[in-house]
């Protein structure tokens, strides 16, 4: 056991969103140092791959690192230093609890998990995101195969956060240092060994699918609000993006199937229409007394996951919202009209195909007994353009 400075997202709410990352605090970690930049945790390894000896300088009253504003290309060496070992600590304690979340409500561990940060840090060229890799084809490519069990790569950033209050102070995005991303980022781990959306496991082993379907993305931002307390995932970040853009990834926003967008590499934001609807099902079962869904829900996954013996019929069937609402509302049939009722709102069914979902939710609401404030819909009752346009 060692004590370590992370961020808590208890407190971090403000008035027009996302506040900050969180509230650095110290807290205890079972975890063992295992390299000059790297954690080792039950079924968790966290690395930075920008060398140096990160622990250089802490062992005997613990790995207490400060956020330094994220460090970056305009900090000195010292806050580069502090904010790098804040991100390996602070990735740690978040990825720890997420897969402690989803070990509890399976009653199992998850496959080893490897998060590595920075692996992909070119000069004078950084990227501020995330990503879930497999051992197979991916872009951009991987200098060397990752482990089979699964992969998170977290980069070393490219951008200050921009905030609509000037008030705020400047931060450099660094991908480690945000919980809401590796929370998403672990529920791409907890799906691949749950639903499977890509029926990987009928695939080679060393040839596996890296991409990711709207179920795929959606659920894993499900899991990063029940996590952070919040259907704002990114309104710290993100927080001058207007919550009707399904780029700000605001689950509240009520998005339904009808702001479905067609076509290839529109999964973030089509999920986002499944992640709404999970976020509404689970505040209804709470306000009638439940748990909320999460446990359901991954209850529902590993079932959908189990299913099939051919890989490309499989993937198709696996992106179809209906199929897995209906292994959702088997799993636990005392909550399933609540959660029945909250996904219908959002146009999703436990029948139809995802472009006939879309289609009956359209014509819904272009029915002159629509609501003029119908979910989904803007103030004026039209559907937001954005939505429809907007990755």
């Amino acid at each position: 056991m060692i004590r370590v400075t992370a961020y808590l997202t208890d407190h971090h709410l403000g008035p027009g969103g996302l506040a900050g990352p969180g509230r650095p605090t110290e807290v205890d970690i079972d975890a063992t140092v295992t390299g000059p930049a790297e954690l080792s945790l039950a079924g968790l390894t966290v690395r930075d791959e920008r060398g140096g000896d990160l622990f250089r300088r802490h062992g005997e009253h613990g790995y207490l690192f400060d956020p330094a504003a994220g460090g970056g290309p305009l900090a000195g060496p010292e806050a580069q230093y502090q904010a790098r070992g804040f991100g390996v600590t602070n990735t740690a304690y978040h990825a720890a609890r997420v897969l402690d979340l989803a070990a509890r409500l399976l009653d199992r561990p998850l496959p080893p998990l490897v998060i590595r940060i920075g692996p992909h840090s070119v000069p004078g060229r950084g990227w501020g995101g995330g990503h879930y890799r497999l051992p197979g084809e991916a872009s951009p490519p991987e200098p060397e195969p990752p482990a089979r069990s699964g992969e998170i790569h977290l980069g070393a950033g490219r951008r200050f956060t921009e905030r609509p209050d000037p008030g705020c102070s400047r931060y450099f995005h660094a991908p480690a240092h945000n919980p809401a991303i590796i929370y998403h980022e672990v529920g791409h781990h907890i799906c691949h060994h749950t639903a499977d959306f890509r029926a990987n496991r009928l695939r080679p082993p060393l040839d596996q699918h890296n991409g990711k379907v709207a179920l795929d993305e959606g659920t894993a931002d499900f899991l990063a609000a029940v996590l952070l307390g919040t259907p704002d995932i990114y309104g710290w970040h993100r927080g001058l993006i207007p919550p009707w853009d399904p780029r700000r990834r605001q689950l509240d926003a009520r998005w339904t199937t009808a702001c479905m967008c067609p076509g290839n590499g529109r999964a973030h934001a089509n999920g986002t229409v499944w992640a709404s609807a999970l976020w509404t099902a689970h505040e209804r079962v709470r306000q009638a007394g439940g748990a909320g869904i999460t446990r359901t829900l991954l209850t529902a996954m590993t079932r959908f996951g189990s299913h099939g013996a051919d890989a490309a019929e499989e993937q198709q069937r696996r992106n179809r919202f209906s199929e897995l609402l209906r292994e959702l509302l088997a799993a636990d049939p005392a909550i399933a009209p609540v959660v029945a009722g909250a996904m219908a709102d959002h146009g999703i069914l436990p029948y139809g195909r995802n472009w006939e979902l879309r289609a009956r939710m359209q014509a819904r609401a272009a029915s002159p007994d629509a609501q003029t404030t119908a979910p989904g819909t803007s103030e004026t009752g039209r559907w937001p353009r954005t939505a429809a346009v907007r990755p």
